[in-house]
C-alpha cells in the first residue's frame, strides 16, 4: 500500500466518520428539542398561557417526569459530545 493510497483511505475514514456524528447530531438535537418540550411548566412561562399550570400543582414529581429528565440530560450531553467531535472533525 502506498502513501497515497493510506491518505486516500483515511479521507474516506474521515468522511463517513463526519457523517455518521453528523447524523447522529441532527437527531439528538431535534430528540432535545422534543424532550424539552414534554417537561411540565414550573409556572409563569408560556405554558401556563395554554393551561399547562392546571394540574401542576397537585401532580408532584412522579416517576415519569424523573425518568423524563434523565432521558434529557442524556440527550443533552450526546449533543454536547456531538458538538465537540464535530468541531475537531470539521477543523
Amino acid at each position: 500500500m502506498t502513501t497515497e493510497e493510506s491518505v486516500r483511505d483515511a479521507g474516506t475514514i474521515s468522511l463517513v466518520l463526519t457523517w455518521i456524528v453528523g447524523a447522529l447530531h441532527l437527531s439528538s438535537a431535534f430528540g432535545l428539542v422534543g424532550l424539552v418540550l414534554l417537561h411540565s411548566g414550573k409556572g409563569g412561562g408560556v405554558s401556563d398561557m395554554f393551561g399547562g399550570s392546571v394540574g401542576a400543582t397537585a401532580a408532584g414529581s412522579t416517576v415519569a417526569e424523573k425518568n423524563l429528565s434523565r432521558i434529557t440530560v442524556v440527550v443533552a450531553v450526546t449533543f454536547g459530545f456531538t458538538t465537540l467531535v464535530l468541531g475537531l472533525l470539521l477543523a
